[in-house]
């Protein structure tokens, strides 16, 4: 199987397939099991009448909230960005001045990917589907080497478009004087030690 120019293994897509069986089986029984424990909990706690069904739906949105902000902060479950092309705004970094000194560190950053970028063949990474695919020196796959330039560059997925390096302090301590954080992506440097975009 080829996307974008690139020969997909059977071992990676069986890695991803079972990836996804596990995690559905597992995910499977443990939701059935909590949920016969919790509707038997609420069933008695309203037969016993020490909750009402009214007292029952108002802390039942509040944990529902909590529950969602820790998802997303644990960043469990398949990612796919939603992008509309209407939105993005690109950004300009001049990288031909600078790659030689961060060496393409953004390229190692990782991302969820849009239904759009999937359908124009962006490769992602099997194992942790729709996150941008990474070869294992931990760049992205569509990253040349020897130059250090994007193979997709046209076609690149819009959040490498809205990205800016700038402000980010993972890679740049002094963005305007070309001063490089010579520990990039070091715990301490950023909450987001798992360099996400």
């Amino acid at each position: 199987m080829k996307t974008n120019g690139h020969q997909l293994a059977m071992e990676e897509i069986l890695e991803g397939f079972l990836y996804s069986y596990r995690q559905l089986d597992s995910n499977a029984l443990k939701v059935y099991e909590a949920s016969a424990e919790l509707y038997s909990l609420i069933k008695l706690l309203v037969a016993k009448g020490i909750i009402g069904a009214d007292e029952l739906e108002q802390y039942k949105q509040e944990v529902r909230k909590r529950l969602d902000d820790s998802f997303k902060e644990a960043d469990i479950g398949v990612r796919v960005r939603r992008d509309t092309e209407s939105k993005m705004e690109e950004v300009r970094v001049d990288c031909e001045k600078r790659m030689h000194i961060c060496k393409a560190a953004c390229c190692t950053l990782t991302y969820p990917l849009s239904i759009q970028d999937v359908n124009q063949g962006i490769r992602w990474s099997l194992a942790r589907p729709f996150m941008n695919a990474r070869e294992a020196d931990g760049y992205c796959i569509h990253l040349q080497r020897d130059t250090l330039k994007c193979t997709i560059y046209e076609q690149r997925p819009v959040i490498c478009r809205e990205y800016s390096c700038r402000n980010d302090r993972r890679i740049w301590l002094d963005f305007d004087k070309m001063i490089i954080n010579p520990n990039p992506f070091e715990e301490g440097n950023s909450s987001d030690t798992e360099r996400k975009m």
